[in-house]
């Protein structure tokens, strides 16, 4: 076994954030070795053809930010150039950039501290963070000491949460202590997105996958304003309003353990990378006009692979599958690159591979991948998750801190 899966494997043991099964059974070696769509052609050969860069040429490299710890979300304020980071272990920190050139440093006092109230073995903790689109207020998703999903309102006032005004929006009984999702995010409709996993345990035992009367495996959508019982309100636009037994909240669903569902700031199109079982990763993409209502197959299908049925539901594939070959074992979804610092980046969807650690980017037309490479970031880290500031810039959340993606 090499340096770097020793690596891989020590810290899935320890800190298992996202890995929903590291078995290396499997097929084909890495992404870009199948066309995981609808269509199995070629679609290089069906004439589409890579309108940006040429991947493989890419030079990239990373640039860490010190200070801070195990770092598994990252979040913008409105007219703030600070980026605010949630560690898993339960600390939001606030990570300010030098003046003129001047060094990148993170505030020693949290933001918020709920590292009293946070349950952080294997995939549990404070897993996302989002500020409402007018800066007042931010929501921090976690899993609660008895493993169940809180995603939590705080008024933002002199630079930090306003514990006083603590409201919680939301929360999900978790069944297990895996598959929480975990994703908070406001949308570029000013709606509140929640991605929840199926609520854990090895091949969907309870069949919350194609079960549409829970909140479990699904991208809920929801207004955070109270109404009624609830601390939110439905948005009467959701694709399952008024149809009955379907909870309204659901926007998507099909999904094992969505771990980061991001919008192209270019065009609102919709990216999830969805973690697999113990075979296949896979990454969804949906065009921004045809996203709501959309099943993505589990646990009928692991990927485009059968699961618990025989045919794909009447839903959506991926748009690229991976095994857990060459240490693989949990997609990390990312960002289309829409920053400036690296030009020959721009219009690319950068993700990666917890325990790998690996790093792709992939270009897209008419929702068939035309160009994907291996993203060489000289080093191999357990990934976390992948930030985006306010310029469009690319950041790697890993088990050993916070990197800035730059150009070599």
């Amino acid at each position: 076994m090499t340096g770097r899966r020793r690596l891989a494997a020590a810290l899935v043991a320890a800190v298992a954030l996202v890995a929903g099964g590291c078995g290396s059974d499997g097929g084909s070696s890495s992404p870009g070795t199948t066309t995981p769509s609808s269509a199995a052609d070629d679609t290089t050969a069906a004439g589409l053809t890579a309108p940006g860069p040429n991947l493989k040429a890419v030079k990239l490299k990373l640039a860490k930010i010190d200070g801070l710890a195990g770092p598994v979300a990252m979040a913008l304020r409105p007219d703030d150039d600070a980026l605010y980071v949630a560690e898993k272990k339960g600390r939001v920190r606030r990570v300010v950039h030098g003046q003129t050139g001047g060094k990148t440093s993170v505030d020693a006092t949290p933001v918020l501290d709920l590292s009293g109230e946070v349950s952080t073995g294997g995939e549990q903790g404070l897993l996302g963070l989002t500020f409402a689109p007018d800066g007042a207020t931010f929501y921090a998703n976690y899993t609660n000491r008895a493993g169940d999903t809180q995603v939590v309102e705080y008024a933002f006032r002199d630079g930090k949460a306003d514990l006083a005004s603590r409201r919680v929006v939301l929360s999900v009984d978790q069944p297990f202590p895996n598959h929480n999702g975990g994703q908070v995010a406001f949308g570029p409709d000013g709606k509140l997105y929640v991605g929840l996993g199926d609520g854990g345990g090895q091949n969907d035992p309870n069949g919350n996958g194609q079960n549409l009367e829970t909140l479990l495996a699904k991208i809920l959508r929801i207004d955070p304003t109270p109404s009624g019982d609830k601390g939110y309100t439905v948005p009467p636009d959701n694709p399952f309003v008024g149809r009955p037994g379907v909870a309204p909240e659901t926007y998507e669903w099909g999904l094992r353990n969505p771990w980061r569902f991001t919008w192209d700031r270019e065009n609102g199109d919709l990216w999830i990378g969805d973690v697999g079982q113990d075979r296949w990763e896979e990454i969804d993409y949906r065009p921004a006009a045809d996203a709501a209502g959309a099943n993505f197959g589990w646990s009928l299908m692991d990927a485009t692979h059968p699961l618990h049925g025989t045919n794909p539901p009447d839903g959506v594939l991926p748009i690229v599958e991976y095994t857990h070959d060459n240490a693989n074992c949990s997609v990390i979804g990312g960002h289309v690159y829409r920053g400036e610092d690296i030009p020959s980046l721009r219009g690319v969807y950068v993700y990666g591979d917890y325990c790998s650690g690996k790093v792709w980017g992939l270009i897209q037309a008419d929702g068939k991948v035309i160009d994907q490479a291996e993203l060489n970031l000289g080093a191999s880290h357990a990934i976390f998750s992948f930030g985006e500031d306010a310029a469009g810039e690319l950041y790697l959340l890993a088990a050993d801190g916070l990197y800035r993606i730059k150009a070599a």
